[in-house]
């Protein structure tokens, strides 16, 4: 029997915990309709198709993302904030396998613009960011930076890329450290490079991994 009260929001949640279970790729409509006792169609009153409802996943997975970054930063600066984003940022990804992988998809430029969680995630990222002096180009550079080594580092971790007996996490300490010089000491002649880009919303997002052009 097909359960009351399905809603958008219920959908997308069931579709995160979908994510999480059976991996992001395996998130189809179909799949979700069996979850809801409903036909495939039935869900076509709440979602356009599977890419919105995909894109919908992401933008929830990247909010519940920066808000748990942005309570592990909050009264911190410089590198205990950028410990703290670190591994909030490593928790989740861990934790929450199929929703940081939803992160992970090209976001419609518009829809990533009028996104809160997207412009949150700017603010924290900035933050930290500010508080070691950079401005733009390198901005831009340092969120880049940011965002490929903790997204790699996850995913190898997750995936059982580490064979060497040190411990994952002594590494990933380290990792952090070395980040923290790498900022601390960025090198201030970026500024005369040419075709230097310009830090958005959405490639501020190497707090949550969402892309939109980074």
């Amino acid at each position: 029997m097909a359960r009351a009260g399905l809603s958008t929001g219920r959908l997308v949640a069931a579709a995160a915990d979908l994510a999480d279970e059976a991996g992001f790729e395996n998130v189809t409509l179909s799949a979700l309709a069996r979850r809801f006792g409903v036909k495939d169609a039935s869900l076509y009153s709440h979602v356009r198709n599977i890419q919105d409802l995909r894109t919908r996943v992401a933008l929830l997975a990247g909010g519940e993302m920066i808000e748990a970054i942005a309570a592990a930063v909050a009264g911190r600066t410089g590198k205990e904030a950028l410990v703290a984003f670190a591994g909030a940022y490593r928790e989740y990804a861990l934790r929450h396998p199929g929703r940081y992988a939803a992160t992970q998809i090209r976001v419609d430029q518009e829809l990533a613009a009028s996104s809160p969680a997207l412009r949150r995630t700017a603010e924290v990222t900035y933050g930290l960011l500010g508080a070691y002096g950079l401005t733009e180009p390198d901005l831009t550079d340092a969120v880049r930076l940011l965002r490929s080594t903790f997204h790699g580092y996850c995913a190898l971790e997750a995936g059982g890329g580490f064979g060497a007996p040190r411990d994952v996490r002594a590494s990933w300490d380290r990792t952090v450290d070395a980040l923290h010089a790498a900022l601390t000491h960025w090198p201030r002649d970026a500024g005369t490079r040419t075709g230097a880009g310009t830090a958005t919303e959405a490639e501020a997002s190497a707090g949550t991994g969402t892309e939109s052009g980074a």
